[in-house]
């Protein structure tokens, strides 16, 4: 297919246009509205736009399809018009490049814009690579219908933030519209790396690997950070290159943000590309119609001392550095490995800068043969101190390990990574990785939350981390070794979604499961009978009731299955002394009838009260240690009779 750009283009230097949204703004479309539908209720307007950059020299024009895929159409309600706003899209740019060959018999192309979806798709969010695939295969479809002289002449698939979405949209690209030459363009930080962490150079050998026809960068910071890009992307491809930065980057003025770099200066850059090896040069956010034609200017001053970039299309080496087994990682973790039958406290941080009757219960634990302190992550979204933090001061006060339960609601993917490498740097060995609960259910409901990813993406990046390698796939050097932990709500409304995504959990690389309070047997059992095909070991939760109030709480509240015949029996509780023994004694049932069914407990204190947590393992382990000491010691008696 390269060969076709080749017969396309003849080698030659292609100038494109400009930014659509910026040049739409300026006429006076408000930020807000649907960009890509235009295309069906102003389309003088946007024809408009492609002919003052034809008239400004562009040789080929993006079609305003820029956001016109499913999902981000959905933002706007015209999820339903995919192939209508497409298809119109191509018309008019096809319409206005036909009015040039009228008017001056020039030349002109037509590419269909496709960017990115607007989602995160796995291993980091909820969509899947075939729904991605499938909606940029809707797009294309529209863009491509009519043929030749008719939908648009190549694809460019820009503005990319993840390398795995710009290989579902050349993999859709080359099953619905084989074909169209395929132009794909990454977009990159102020260090010239893709936004996913991988470098420039794996962006090269991987987009030429999939099947690309060109490729380059767009977007941005501006044409410097491309300009660096470009050229550590050509030492890894032969493919034909493309820039097309921004404007710079946006100042606010008054209110809005304008685009500050002059014509002139892109002009500047223009001539940098060509020497740097692009055929393929424009302009992406900010650039205009007067950009165009000063970038037009310099690049017929400097067309003969164009040079050909000469890469090699190889793929880099990524090494990887896999993690020790489970069992050499932590405590935990060989107790997992081992088949042991593990219990943890659940110690949740204080609301101040003082823990010390946090590290007093964690010592208490461990002097009670508790194997490990879970620390949770400013639970039901209330400001407390880090879990980071108190897990280090348990661990180093006290000797015993901790389990730190690490939420994706503060953090997006770049905190993620800083925060984990940070922890297993200070010796925290193991990971709960969990979605979080959102703002609005704490102290702060207008709070801003992130969830760049999910539990999902979390436990994805945690097992990357594992194996040396960031969320870009570029290598870290050692491995951060951690057990990772996933959770599980058994009692939870929609099961089946619960059980998908602990399958996914699962296929991600989560290595053990913490389950929410389990108060109904029958609803762990079947929990258990449902991911048998994909089971990892499963520590229950436990959750020592205090009071009818409690119970009711975790029933109502937090949606925890809780059976009316608990509720019965801390109704009748006449003190609050009985209805925290009645807790423990529910908990302590809960425990032993669950023991041989999961691998371990984890074991709430509810209200800072750790001895009803210790209570209710000792009591429960206790329990079922009497009966069989005592039939070793009737068959020890036996023996001696004998003899």
């Amino acid at each position: 297919m390269t060969d076709r750009i080749q017969e396309m283009f003849a080698g030659r230097t292609i100038l494109c246009d400009g930014a659509m949204g910026t040049t739409l703004y300026a006429r006076g479309v408000f930020i807000n509205r649907c960009f890509d539908e235009l295309n069906l209720s102003q389309p003088d307007l946007v024809r408009s736009v492609h002919e003052d950059y034809l008239q400004s020299g562009a040789e080929l024009i993006e079609t305003n399809t820029f956001g016109a895929n499913s999902f981000r159409l959905l933002r706007y309600g015209f999820h339903d018009q995919v192939l209508e706003i497409n298809r119109a899209g191509a018309k008019l740019a096809r319409q206005a490049v036909e009015q040039l060959k009228d008017k001056q018999a020039g030349t002109a192309w037509v590419a269909g814009s496709i960017g990115p979806l607007g989602v995160h798709l796995e291993p980091l969010g909820k969509t899947g690579l075939d729904e991605a695939r499938a909606a940029f295969a809707d797009q294309i479809r529209g863009l491509a219908e009519g043929g030749p002289g008719i939908g648009v002449d190549l694809l460019i698939i820009e503005t990319i933030v993840a390398l795995n979405e710009a290989e579902q949209a050349i993999l859709a690209a080359r099953e619905v519209a084989p074909h169209l030459p395929v132009i794909a363009l990454i977009t990159v930080d102020e260090e010239a790396n893709c936004l996913d962490g991988s470098s420039p150079e794996l962006a090269a050998a991987r987009l030429t690997a999939w099947g690309a026809d060109a490729i380059g960068v767009n977007c941005s910071t501006g044409p410097a950070t491309v300009l660096t890009a470009l050229e550590k992307m050509a030492t890894l491809t032969v493919l034909p290159l493309a820039a097309m930065p921004n404007a710079g980057m946006p100042r606010a003025v008054d209110g809005r943000n304008i685009y500050l770099t002059s014509p002139e200066y892109m002009a500047s850059f223009a001539r940098k590309f060509l020497k740097a090896g692009a055929q393929f040069i424009g302009g992406c956010c900010g650039t205009t119609p007067n950009h165009i034609r000063a970038m037009k200017s310099a690049l017929r001053a400097v067309e003969a001392q164009k040079v050909e970039h000469k890469g090699t299309a190889r793929e880099p080496i990524v090494t990887e550095t896999p993690p020790a087994p489970i069992e050499q990682r932590s405590k935990i973790g060989k107790l997992v490995h081992d088949g042991a039958f593990v219990t943890m406290v659940e110690i949740v941080p204080p609301r101040g800068i003082d823990a010390t009757k946090e590290i007093e219960g964690a010592a208490l634990m461990a002097r009670r043969g508790i194997h490990a302190i879970n620390v949770p992550d400013s639970p039901r979204a209330s400001a407390r101190m880090s879990a980071q933090s108190l897990c280090i001061q348990i661990q180093q006060k006290t000797g015993i390990e901790t389990i730190l339960h690490y939420t994706c609601r503060d953090r997006n993917v770049l905190s993620i990574q800083s925060d984990l490498l940070g922890a297993s740097s200070i010796g925290l060995k193991n990971i709960l990785c969990l979605t979080g609960d959102p703002p609005k259910l704490g102290n702060y409901p207008d709070a801003t939350a992130v969830f760049d990813v999910d539990a999902i993406g979390l436990v994805n990046i945690v097992n990357r981390l594992n194996h040396g390698l960031d969320i870009g796939g570029n290598p870290i050097g050692a491995s951060t070794g951690f057990t990772i932990a996933c959770a599980a709500n058994p009692g939870v409304p929609d099961i089946d979604n619960e059980i998908r995504r602990f399958a996914y959990k699962v296929e991600a690389g989560a290595e053990y499961a913490i389950t929410q309070p389990v108060f109904d047997l029958r609803i762990l059992e079947q929990f258990l009978e449902r991911i048998e095909s994909f089971r990892i070991p499963v520590i229950a939760g436990i959750w020592p009731l205090t009071s009818l109030r409690n119970a009711e709480f975790m029933k109502n509240d937090l949606r925890v299955s809780v059976p009316d015949s608990i509720l019965l029996r801390m109704q009748a509780a006449s003190t609050p002394e009985l209805a925290r023994a009645e807790g423990v004694k529910i908990a302590q049932e809960m425990l032993t009838a669950a023991r041989s069914l999961v691998q371990g407990v984890q074991v709430s204190a509810p209200f800072g009260r750790y001895g009803l947590a210790a209570d209710v393992i000792d009591g429960a382990l206790a329990s079922l240690e009497t009966p069989a000491r005592a039939r070793e010691e009737s068959i020890e008696g036996a023996a001696v009779g004998n003899v």
